[in-house]
């Protein structure tokens, strides 16, 4: 049976990730349809938001370059909501499998909480649907740094987004596709891959989340009625064996994850009803 897939991202439905990532799953022969917000909507990890026209959620058919015949629609919401009404069939017969990418940057690390392509993938697996981020290890903390100085000095610190290997990370993302979870427990996986070409790449490894990410926010400045922030390093040595660490080696990096759970292991005796 046809494998029928849904991919969503959170860098928009222009974004060259998402495309590399549809190619690739129509070549292998998956049925695939294509949804992604119409405009980028990075760091909204799982957020329900959407834009309304006369109390429907604005949709637009926009086909992809080089895939005739494959659906595609611009959505006005975050990545999470897209994956919440893909699940219950918006786009025709719901998905057996959901992947969100491929993300322009690692989502490694405990800031995967704040990803929007992560909050895509929990979205869908907490509603039962078997799910994948996938992310392409583009942007260096450097960059990241300059980037947040404004838009020329960040497009001086990038590669030309043609070049990338986004057909690395679709290429791990497919082969891993027998891994995902399965079943009610709402986990998915997290795939990171180097900007390497494929035949280059040292191998996948199971990476556990490193205890930061690439770069962390700081609040540069703030002063009455503003608040400036800014991106900094973090200034730790990245921990052995973390998503972080194999992706600076040039593996490709999946870590196993579950979005919310309950602590047992916080003592609130006595609280329960008599």
């Amino acid at each position: 049976m046809t494998l029928r897939v849904v991919i969503t991202n959170d860098d928009g439905i222009g974004a060259p990730g998402i495309h590399a990532l549809a190619r690739a799953a129509v070549e292998r022969g998956m049925d695939v349809v294509v949804a992604a917000p119409l405009e980028e909507a990075s760091g909204t990890s799982a957020a329900m938001s959407a834009i309304e026209q006369d109390g429907r959620v604005v949709v637009h058919e926009h086909p992809l370059p080089e895939l005739d015949g494959t659906p595609a629609f611009a959505v006005g919401g975050s990545p999470g909501f897209i994956a919440l009404i893909a699940v219950h069939g918006a786009f025709g017969p719901p998905p057996q499998v959901l992947l969100s990418g491929i993300n322009r940057g690692a989502n490694a690390g405990r800031a995967v909480l704040h990803s929007g392509t992560v909050g895509a993938a929990f979205t869908a697996a907490a509603n039962g649907c078997p799910a994948m981020a996938v992310s392409l290890d583009v942007l260096s903390a450097g960059e990241a740094t300059a980037a947040s100085g404004g838009a020329a000095v960040a497009a001086a610190a990038r590669v030309r987004d043609a070049d990338r290997h986004w057909a690395t990370a679709a290429r791990v993302a497919l082969d891993l596709l027998p891994r995902l979870p399965t079943g009610p427990v709402a986990s998915v996986l997290n795939v990171n891959a180097p900007d390497l070409p494929f035949e280059l790449l040292r191998g996948v490894r199971r990476g556990t989340l490193a205890t930061f990410g690439q770069v962390q926010m700081t609040v540069a400045e703030s002063g009455h009625g503003f608040v400036r922030t800014s991106l900094e390093e973090p200034g730790q040595a990245v921990q052995p064996g973390t998503d972080l660490a194999l992706l600076a080696e040039g593996y490709a990096s999946v870590t196993a994850i579950r979005a919310v759970t309950e602590a047992t292991d916080i003592d609130l005796s006595g609280l329960d009803a008599s």
